[in-house]
């Protein structure tokens, strides 16, 4: 499942946080500020969707994330390199190397981590 793109910056900045209520958040955004009930229903839906819980403190509610940002990330590349890559993340990275733009240093050091990871996939 996914967010949609106001949960997903509502996301970002309760993983930034880790844990907050309701006034954090909202300072959290830029001005205008959306309305409490905005940001409400976002945090139900995302909590629907198993993103996001909360514990109760008398009336107020601190909300904390279930999914690390980490772990959304992974997920939501490797759904982006299925659909736009036929699932080939040596494909994505022709792409990206070729259109991204980087400068030497940026490529010695994507080169540096893929010669770490085959390191490591050989021990």
């Amino acid at each position: 499942m996914e967010l949609s793109k106001s949960e997903e910056q509502l996301m970002h900045y309760l993983w930034k946080l880790k844990k907050a209520f309701m006034k954090d958040l909202l300072q959290e955004f830029p001005d205008p500020k959306p309305a409490t009930t905005t940001v409400a229903t976002l945090i139900k839906r995302m909590r629907d969707k198993g993103f996001v819980d909360y514990k109760l403190y008398g009336n107020s509610r601190e909300y904390f994330p279930l999914v690390q940002k980490a772990d959304y990330f992974s997920r939501h590349m490797n759904g982006f390199i299925k659909s736009f890559f036929d699932n080939s993340a040596s494909q994505f990275a022709s792409f990206f190397t070729a259109e991204a733009d980087l400068t030497n240093e940026q490529l010695e050091q994507l080169k540096g981590m893929i010669d770490e990871r085959i390191e490591k996939n050989k021990k």
